[in-house]
This record gives structure tokens, C-alpha cells and sequence, in this order.
């Protein structure tokens, strides 16, 4: 790309050489009119084509402001064509009422208008209809004044005169309008920015300074076409497009959405002063005396055209404002309303937060008496006893069991840790617990079978909570074993479906591998132990890992508890030795 923009601009020096060379070397001819106005023509398409790719390659608001650059030059290139077709198609010098200034008066109205967007500063919240009516108030303002000014003297009392006098002063009045933009851009811009707006700046002076040259020597009859006064105007002709072509290699970069409406506001202001503006045009064209009455005539019928025009987008843009301000009021109801949902929300996390801080410092300080009361109950069941004595014993041990699974659901609860997703063998996971609930079911006197399945049962979940889980269901069956009576608890774990699916089941009846999905019972008699918090903290636990927990109890009073878990699609290779947590091996089956 450097490669081309070198090229490029060897290509336009050396169509400058031509033009400076050609002004010195040669003689007032037609071979150096056409040399000019064909070399000028290339400058400006040059000019218009170095802004397209730029305008191509952007999107929103700055590729607006490269097509209206692209737009503004290309104007310029039109004008030139129709000078060069006079001089050099037709061999005559142009008339000097010449229906084509006014091209040459509206390239400069799109550049005001791309340095209108403000590309290098934040984008407000002003509505882009707005901005769009408010560009056209001012485009249509513009197009008024060339009408009021310099149309009279063209079509309807024709002066040549006149008509070079009041176009000439009207350009320069809005080419001093651009070079004040073009300066309060640069002073507003940063580093890129300033770079590309001095750049502009320069080569529009130059272009100023060149018209004022050639008109004085016009005046003078000292100017033709290729002469000396043309070598500032090829320059910057030249100078816009070495600006589209250097800009490529450091494009700027437009700003970030701002909540400030105060370049909006005063765009708007500026509408609405051009729009009132003409009632002063409108008076001065009544009561001026000192020009023919056809000319007052078409100057009052012309404000009255514009009058009615721009009163009519004055009308719609009214309208538009007015939906903006309650599309406004709507986001800011909506702003209010989410922030008070928002409020409601920490002051409930500040609660449960707060709730956690105490229940975690309750189960903290209950844990050392139970572990001490668990302690001395076994020591108490290794001691000579009654049958009687001995039963009390077990259920004294029984109940600080529960009581210590309690607590530590209460520190689960606690301390919320978050879910550290792996891929875990559930089959080994359960063969664990089963291991790590030995002491508990030797100690109660219940017979423990499993019927495990031999392959993988892969899901995705976090070891340690699902141990937990494990853990506690397990527990809560030998507990309910005893309760009932009976002697013996079955744990079965097998692929249904999409899930690993494990049931543990209380009582001498074996477990239907094909059951459905089971329902709690009532948390009462003597099914109580399923419904205390152990259980409650596993379905959270289960629910976070898109599981399942249930349980029912059949007519014949066997209790089953079901747990459910999506199976994982990852291979079994890409599991580590054990998907346990560090410390927890495999063990094999009770």
C-alpha cells in the first residue's frame, strides 16, 4: 500500500512540474490551456477518488464524513470539467454569466457539513434525523443566498458585472466560513485529527489565496488559463489529494459514544438562526430601493419560496425532536426502574451475605463440641454395656453424626464457593464414599451391597461437592435404615439414557433399575432424616451441576433416593487418574 501512495504521489509532483514548467516555458496558446485544464481535471479526480476507499473501508459516522470530503472535491471536478469543455472542446473562454458557478459555489457546502459530524470527538445522543434536517436547513440556506444574490443579475437583468462582484464576495464569504470550521476543528481534535484538519487548512488557504491572485488579474486583463496565477490553485488541487492518500497509512479514528447533546444543540441553534434569517433577508429585499423592481420582486418571491420550504422542515424536524425527547423519557423511566431493581438486588445480597457471616460463624462454633460428643459416644460403644445401654449409645452416636452433617451443610451454605468444572468418574466417586461411610455403617450394623457399573460414568461437575453429595445421601440411608429397622442399604449406579443415574434404596428389596422418576414424600414420621438440610444442600448442589435429586417411599416401606447427572461427552482419556480430589483414591467395592 506505501509502495502505491509513493507512486501515487510521484504521479501528482510530477503533473505539478508540468504545470509550473508549462506557466514558464511557453507562450499564451491553446496547446497550454488544454495542458492546464486537462492537468487540473486530474488533480481534482485524483482528489475525489483518494477519499472513496476511506469511505469504503468506515461505517457510521465516519463514513459519512470521508463521502461528503469525496462529495465536495467531486463537485469541484464537475466545475472543472465545464470549464475545460468551453475552453478546450469548444476553443472559447467561458461566458461570464455562467450557469455552472453555481457548482463551483455548492463543493464547498458538503466539506462544511463533514466538519459539522465532528468525527474526531465523542458521538452525542443527538438523533440522527436532527442532525440530518439541521444539515439540510443550512444546505438549503446556502443554496437561498447564492439564489437572492447572484441568480437577479443572471437570468433576470442580466450584468456580468454585478453578477462577478456579488458571486466572488459570496464565495469568499463561505470559504471563510469553512477555514473558521476547519480552525475550531483543529483546536477540538487530537494528534490524528489535527494532522488531517492542518492539512486541509493549508491546502484551502492556498486555494483562497490562488482565487484572490487570478481575480485580481483578471481585473488587471494580466490572466489566462495556464499562466502563473494557476500554479497556487494546481497546488492545492494537489494538496487535497496527497491528504486522501498519506491519510490511509494513519487513519484517524472516530470517538466513543459521549452523553453530552451540546454539539447537537448547537448545530440545531444554527438551523433555527438560518431558518429566522430570512425575515431579514425579506425585509431588506422590500425596502431596498436602490436596485430594479424586477430584481426586489424575484428577491421577495425567492425568500417566500425558502421561507415555505424551510418552514416546512423546521415543521418536521419540530416533530422529530418531540419523539426524541420521549424516546429520552422512556430510557430514562426505564434507566430508574433498572436502577432500583438493581438496589433491591445488593440489599438482598447484603442480607444473605450477612446471613452467611453468622451461620458460618454458628456452625464454626458448633463443630468442636460435636466432634467431641461423636468421639466419646464411639469411645462409650467400645465399652462393656447392657443391651439396653448399648442401644442408647448408638443412637446417641447416630444423632451427632447427623447433627455434624448438619453443620457441615451449614458451612457449604456458608461459603458459596463457586463450581470448578472437570470432567469426574462417578463410578469411582461413589466407590469412595461408599469406602469413606464404612466406619459408620460398621458401627450401626447395616449391610451395605453395590452393584456399580463397570464402565465410566463421565460428567461434568466439581469432585469435592459431588463427593459431598454422596457423602450425605449415603449417610442419610444408614440412618434411615436403622430407623426403620432394617439391615441392609443397596446402592446401584448405571447409565440411563443421557444420565448417570444412582439409587440407594433401604430395606431388603432390591431396586428396579428401569423406575421413574420418584417423588419426595412427606417430610414426616419416621422419613424425617430425608428431609433435613443435608438433603436440601445436595438438591442446590445437584441443581448447579444440572442434576436431580428425589426420593420415595414404596407400600412395602423401602425408601429410595435417586440421583440424577447429564452424562459428559468427553473421552475417558482425557480424565485424570481418579477425577477425585487430591487424597481421595478409588477404593474397591464393599
Amino acid at each position: 500500500m506505501r509502495h502505491y501512495a509513493k507512486l501515487w504521489t510521484a504521479i501528482i509532483a510530477a503533473s505539478l512540474a508540468v504545470v509550473v514548467a508549462g506557466a514558464l516555458l511557453l507562450r499564451h496558446s491553446f496547446g497550454l490551456t488544454a495542458l492546464s485544464d486537462v492537468i487540473q481535471c486530474v488533480l481534482l479526480l485524483s482528489g475525489t477518488v483518494c477519499f472513496i476507499p476511506h469511505a469504503l473501508r468506515s461505517k457510521g459516522r465516519l463514513r459519512l464524513f470521508w463521502s461528503l470530503l469525496a462529495a465536495g472535491i467531486g463537485l469541484w471536478f464537475v466545475y472543472q470539467l465545464f470549464w475545460t469543455y468551453f475552453e478546450v472542446w469548444l476553443w472559447q473562454d467561458v461566458p461570464d454569466l455562467f450557469a455552472g458557478d453555481i457548482v463551483l459555489f455548492l463543493h464547498i457546502v458538503p466539506l462544511m457539513a463533514a466538519l459539522a459530524l465532528r468525527p474526531h470527538a465523542a458521538e452525542d445522543v443527538y438523533g440522527t434525523g436532527l442532525r440530518h434536517l439541521d444539515f439540510a436547513l443550512l444546505f438549503v440556506w446556502w443554496i437561498y443566498l447564492y439564489v437572492l444574490t447572484v441568480i437577479p443579475w443572471q437570468y433576470v437583468i442580466p450584468d456580468g458585472g454585478v453578477y462577478g462582484h456579488n458571486l466572488n464576495s459570496l464565495y469568499t464569504v463561505e470559504k471563510l466560513a469553512f477555514v473558521v470550521a476547519l480552525i475550531l476543528c483543529y483546536h477540538a481534535s487530537g494528534s490524528g485529527w489535527k494532522s488531517l484538519y492542518a492539512n486541509f487548512l493549508g491546502a484551502t488557504v492556498t486555494y483562497g489565496i490562488s482565487s484572490y491572485v487570478a481575480n485580481y488579474a483578471i481585473s488587471r486583463k494580466a490572466y489566462y488559463t495556464g499562466s502563473l496565477y494557476d500554479v497556487p490553485l494546481a497546488v492545492s488541487m494537489a494538496w487535497f489529494s496527497l491528504i486522501g492518500i498519506w491519510t490511509r497509512v494513519r487513519e484517524p479514528r472516530p470517538g466513543v459514544t459521549s452523553g453530552s447533546p451540546s454539539h447537537g444543540v448547537s448545530l440545531s441553534r444554527l438551523g433555527m438562526i438560518a431558518a429566522f434569517s430570512l425575515l431579514l433577508f425579506a425585509a431588506w429585499a422590500l425596502t431596498d430601493r436602490t436596485i430594479p423592481a424586477p430584481i426586489r420582486s424575484f428577491r421577495v418571491l425567492a425568500t417566500f419560496v425558502a421561507m415555505l420550504l424551510m418552514g416546512i422542515m423546521v415543521f418536521v424536524r419540530q416533530r422529530l425532536f418531540d419523539r426524541e425527547l420521549l424516546r429520552l423519557l422512556a430510557h430514562s423511566r426505564d434507566s430508574v426502574d433498572n436502577l432500583k431493581r438493581l438496589q433491591a438486588q445488593i440489599t438482598e445480597s447484603e442480607k444473605l451475605a450477612s446471613t452467611g457471616q453468622l451461620v458460618g460463624g454458628v456452625a464454626h462454633e458448633l463443630n468442636n463440641p460435636i466432634t467431641a460428643l461423636l468421639g466419646y459416644s464411639d469411645l462409650l460403644l467400645c465399652t462393656p454395656m447392657t443391651p439396653g445401654q448399648k442401644e442408647l449409645a448408638e443412637k446417641l452416636a447416630q444423632h451427632a453424626r447427623r447433627t455434624r452433617s448438619l453443620v457441615a451443610s451449614l458451612l457449604s451454605f456458608a461459603k458459596q464457593k463457586p463450581v470448578t468444572i472437570s470432567a469426574v468418574d462417578l463410578t469411582s466417586l461413589l466407590r469412595t464414599a461408599v469406602k469413606l461411610s464404612e466406619a459408620q455403617w460398621q458401627n450401626l450394623k447395616v449391610d451395605v451391597s453395590t452393584d456399580i457399573a463397570q464402565g465410566l460414568l463421565l460428567v461434568q461437575g466439581d469432585s469435592n461437592q459431588l463427593l459431598q453429595v454422596c457423602v450425605q445421601t449415603i449417610g442419610d440411608a444408614l440412618l434411615t435404615a436403622r430407623q426403620q429397622g432394617g439391615a441392609s442399604v443397596r446402592i446401584c449406579a448405571s447409565r440411563e439414557d443421557s444420565f448417570a443415574v444412582v439409587k440407594i434404596s433401604t430395606g431388603r428389596a432390591g431396586i428396579d433399575a428401569k423406575n421413574e422418576l420418584l417423588e419426595p414424600v412427606d417430610e414426616t414420621g419416621q422419613d424425617a432424616a430425608l428431609s433435613g438440610l443435608g438433603l436440601t444442600a445436595c438438591q442446590g448442589i445437584l441443581k448447579q451441576h444440572h442434576g436431580h435429586l428425589s426420593w420415595k417411599k414404596d407400600h412395602s416401606g423401602v425408601v429410595t433416593i435417586c440421583i440424577e447427572i447429564p452424562i459428559s461427552a468427553a473421552a475417558a482419556e482425557k480424565l485424570n487418574a481418579t477425577g477425585l480430589p487430591a487424597g481421595l483414591q478409588p477404593q474397591s467395592s464393599a
